[in-house]
């Protein structure tokens, strides 16, 4: 028995990356994640589903260590979030932290400055080929453009937890594609990704985990693949079901 009991927790370990309970967090009087818990495996993509305001932005910020919970627990690979933990996650907010006077050639170099992980080959291949001049300042990329740059020096980190937020916020349908391609090939059994994002119909055909929120909650996480197979819904229509009258 003590030898399976040991087994198990190396296959725990092995396998998850993420373990949340009875996460609650509130700004002054405003509840904005009530008693949230889950579980989130390695190598997998998760995608963080919901309208404006119903807590995916604030427990993205909780998972990459940038706030602080009210209530509940976070363990990443096993132990609490600290800062060497910080180092082993990559965040994209949704406002553009690139200074304007910045050209995309700099921007990598500050990446490459701040994190230790950053491979700044992969940032260049990406960045050549959506043939964005490495001279360009920011202050005339279009927004679809600077998302793209941003994008990609997020993926090109080696960390083990890639979350983006609402990466396909404000881009074309050509950009959405090579965004998606850099988030696959990005990927590894040991990486796991995270993003949210209003485009359900787009994400359905590559995610594995649907994670459903609403006022602060958390109402269902759908494995994408077995849900198609015993039901036959697609993501757009489950997400009509929980969310009706939400907006998409």
């Amino acid at each position: 028995m003590p030898f399976l009991f040991r087994n198990s927790q190396s296959t725990y370990r092995r396998k998850t990356i993420i373990q949340c309970s009875g996460l609650y967090k509130k700004y002054n009087r405003k509840v904005a994640l009530e008693n949230v818990s889950v579980t989130l495996e390695k190598g997998k993509i998760y995608a963080f589903l919901g309208p404006n305001g119903s807590g995916k932005t604030t427990f993205m910020k909780i998972l990459a260590n940038l706030t602080e919970q009210s209530k509940g627990t976070v363990l990443f690979d096993g132990e609490s979030l600290t800062v060497k933990s910080r180092a082993k996650i990559a965040y994209l907010p949704t406002e553009s932290h690139a200074y304007p006077f910045m050209t995309v050639d700099d921007f990598g170099k500050y990446y490459a400055y701040f994190f230790k992980d950053f491979d700044r080959n992969r940032f260049k291949d990406w960045v050549e080929r959506m043939q964005i001049p490495f001279q360009t300042p920011f202050k005339v990329l279009s927004s679809g453009m600077d998302k793209k740059v941003r994008v990609a020096a997020t993926l090109a980190r080696s960390a083990e937890l890639l979350i983006l937020d609402e990466p396909f916020n404000g881009v074309d349908l050509l950009a959405r594609e090579e965004i998606e391609k850099m988030i696959l090939e990005s990927m590894t059994e040991e990486k796991t990704v995270i993003l949210s994002s209003h485009l359900v119909e787009e994400v359905e055909s590559y995610i594995d985990f649907a994670l459903f929120f609403r006022h602060g909650s958390l109402i269902a996480t759908e494995d994408v693949e077995k849900m198609r197979q015993e039901s036959g819904k697609s993501l757009t229509d489950l997400y009509r079901e929980l969310l009706a009258g939400e907006g998409m």
